[in-house]
């Protein structure tokens, strides 16, 4: 469809006409007047601006009820069995090296 479009506006060029095809020109408007039109508008610019407010305070509740803290779990010996020396010594290497 779009290259029909494209072909026709090259021919109508070739062949020196400055208007363009009347039937190549697409119509998207669906025939409502622009009071309707303004209406529609103005009703999604309202619906936009209710979202995005319940987006934000649900967000804001959301984020500030906090996050439940569990205790460490046991140092269970089977957590850290190393068969093998690294090679930077017996800690890896972004462990914290504690030292008693």
């Amino acid at each position: 469809m779009a290259s029909a479009i494209v072909r026709s506006s090259l021919r109508a060029a070739l062949r020196g006409g400055s208007r363009p095809n009347p039937a190549s020109k697409r119509l998207f408007s669906s025939g409502a007047s622009a009071d309707e039109e303004a209406h529609e508008a103005a009703k999604w610019e309202k619906i936009t601006y209710v979202g995005i407010a319940a987006c934000t305070i649900l967000a804001f509740v959301n984020l500030s009820k906090g996050h439940p803290h569990f205790e460490e779990p046991p140092p269970y010996p089977y957590l850290h069995i190393r068969n093998k020396e690294f090679p930077w010594g017996p800690d890896g290497l972004f462990e914290v090296k504690e030292h008693h």
